[in-house]
């Protein structure tokens, strides 16, 4: 069985998002500089390794209700039509007819757990920062991936800003230096 991997881009100042997140901005205005790096050769290399171990996807109502437009009935992976399940805990609207998307009300174990099935022996990737923390807390991440870029956004969601909580730690088991991007691959200490 595949593992459960967090992959998030970040700026400098810890922003998964920039400010005033919309459907027409799901980063929010200057956000789509988080993702930039995935055009560079290596940055490329990297995310088409992702895609390639990866076999479901688990996101937040959040990133599903921001990205749905751009991402429309195939979901993120385009033609790869991986399942994606949108944690939430609000059921409608249905997802669009024929598409990859199915919303799981009953919590993060459930999420899990289909998303897994799904998966089979591949990974299960992670995307969203809320989702992240809810599936983090309840001990279902097994790495996390931060493509930490050179930029300071000053504003917008942080990765982490829940107050409290325990602590998690982390082994590096990678650090890839771009001029682009730092990718940062972290095991999580059971």
């Amino acid at each position: 069985m595949g593992k459960v991997v967090y992959y998030m881009s970040m700026s400098l100042d810890g922003f998964v998002t920039a400010a005033d997140i919309s459907p027409e901005e799901p980063l929010g205005v200057g956000g789509q500089r988080l993702h930039d790096w995935a055009t560079d050769p290596q940055g490329s290399e990297v995310l088409d390794q992702a895609i390639q171990s990866t076999g479901a996807i688990i996101v937040g109502r959040t990133t599903y209700d921001a990205s749905l437009s751009g991402w429309g009935p195939d979901g993120p992976t385009g033609q790869a039509r991986l399942p994606v399940f949108v944690l939430t805990h609000r059921g409608s609207p249905s997802p669009p007819a024929g598409s990859v998307y199915t919303l799981v009300t009953d919590g993060v174990d459930s999420a899990v757990r289909q998303a897994k099935a799904a998966a089979g022996d591949k990974d299960v990737s992670v995307s969203g920062g809320e989702v992240a923390r809810h599936l983090l807390q309840a001990g279902h991440i097994d790495e996390i991936w931060i493509h930490l870029v050179p930029v300071l956004f000053g504003s917008g969601t942080r990765l982490y800003e829940q107050a409290g909580g325990d602590h998690v730690h982390l082994d590096l088991v990678e650090a890839i230096p771009t001029p682009n991007v730092t990718h940062l691959h972290y095991r999580v200490q059971n």
